[in-house]
């Protein structure tokens, strides 16, 4: 009873067997490198499934292996001796500016709302895109990103300027040298970084940092649980104030749950009216205020010395910004007043604390035609007064004399020079 023989299969129309050949040699390959993707480290007594595998090519297997290993381990040897190339000139690595804004939220909304203020409209075509321009400013590209990337990316040198809270910046700079903040005081994004603690308990009479300081219940074996999601600036702050057992919890939200669950002690959050401590038993304590915060202008050191056009972009937003939130809260009111002189309108106006504007108010006459002739019987005068004092400006003027009065809302407030200008450029060491 002899094995019948296998019938012979009937070959395509049209195949090579040299092609065929060809085409088991590359299998065999693909199959023979599994084990240095599927099994870092074979035995060689009792080789893996993968390794088992080969087809009836082991010879153009082993080939095409050694064509396609070959050249990594030279790249591999060359990596591990070849001594690391010279980083290019900051100015070599690309010539646009790049300001990074927040993407999303209440911050994101006032930031657009303030530079719109300021004439410096951002311009995005499509919404789903992370990058628009302004087109006042050539050459400025902006970059919409969460708080945390703008820092994160200001510190890299992949971002030369960005608007982000303080908070932010203290927290993911982490006291980066190359960091430097050219406007401090945007004046929204307002809020503080506060350490809280339960109204009740154990800290029913503790109202101060000092107090928290020496309750003994702080020890090695038990140390104080805070979670925060600042845990850089709160660890340093604690650390300053002289806590020495502290133990820091990861949270980044609904922190106000965590004292109540028995998980935390403490939470250092950012606070802003208090109502969320107040209606979650948590208080804040006299001294424990870590920073207070709002959104500020903030630039890399470096791009400022060596990237072409960051100073001069950083120069018109300041100017701009500084005018603006200097004429934020101010009027200008405008009245007329008899008198026989401009001196002594001037000396009438004075008298008054309300009209003392800027640097003085400014008089001027009002010429008019008395039987015939050009003749000047009242004067001028303009002063900018703080908007919530305009009531009180107004009766003032009545008092010695003003009428006529007219009030316009100011949008800009140009000084000779700002002070933050000059001392941006002492920080640079220009």
């Amino acid at each position: 009873r002899g094995h019948s023989a296998l019938p012979t299969p009937p070959r395509r129309a049209g195949l090579d067997p040299e092609r065929d050949t060809r085409m088991s040699a590359m299998m065999g390959a693909r199959l023979d490198l599994a084990p240095f993707l599927l099994s870092p480290s074979p035995s060689p007594s009792r080789p893996s499934p993968a390794l088992r595998l080969r087809t009836s090519s082991p010879t153009a297997a082993a080939a095409a292996r050694t064509r396609l290993l070959a050249p990594r381990a030279a790249a591999a040897a060359t990596a591990v001796s070849a001594k690391p190339a010279a980083a290019a000139p900051l100015s070599a690595d690309r010539s646009v500016v790049r300001l990074g804004l927040p993407s999303k939220g209440r911050m994101a909304e006032l930031t657009l709302s303030l530079l719109k203020s300021c004439q410096l409209s951002v311009r995005q075509l499509n919404p789903r895109q992370y990058t628009a321009d302004i087109p006042q400013v050539p050459n400025l590209e902006v970059w919409f990103q969460r708080p945390t990337d703008i820092v994160r990316k200001l510190c890299s040198g992949d971002l030369d300027l960005g608007i982000v809270g303080y908070d932010i910046i203290s927290e993911y700079a982490q006291g980066n040298d190359d960091l430097v903040i050219i406007h401090d005081a945007l004046d929204f994004g307002h809020c503080r970084l506060s350490l809280a603690v339960p109204k009740e308990g154990i800290f029913d009479s503790i109202n101060t940092l000092e107090d928290l300081l020496n309750m003994p219940q702080w020890t090695e074996e038990r140390p104080m649980r805070v979670v925060t999601g600042f845990g850089y600036v709160g660890a340093k702050f604690l650390k300053e104030k002289g806590f020495k057992h502290v133990s820091f919890l990861a949270g980044d939200g609904a922190l106000e749950s965590y004292p109540a669950m028995g998980m935390a002690d403490a939470i250092v959050d950012l606070v802003s009216s208090g109502t969320t401590l107040r209606e979650n038993n948590l208080k804040e304590i006299e001294g424990g205020v870590i920073l207070e915060s709002q959104a500020t202008l903030v630039a890399s050191k470096k791009s400022l010395n060596r990237r072409e056009g960051v100073l001069e972009i950083s120069h018109e937003m300041l100017e701009r910004l500084e005018a603006h939130l200097t004429a934020s809260g101010k009027i200008m009111v405008t009245a007329n007043m008899r008198g026989n002189s401009a001196e002594e309108v001037a000396e009438r106006v004075l008298s008054q604390t309300s009209l003392c504007g800027l640097q003085g108010p400014t008089i001027s006459p009002v010429y008019c035609t008395l039987d015939g002739n050009v003749a000047v019987d009242y004067y001028a005068i303009n002063v900018v007064v703080p908007q919530k004092s305009l009531y009180k400006s107004i009766q003032q003027l009545r008092s010695i004399g003003g009428s006529g009065v007219l009030v316009s809302k100011l949008t800009y407030i140009f000084d000779e020079e700002t002070p933050r200008w000059r001392k941006l450029l002492s920080e640079l060491g220009m």
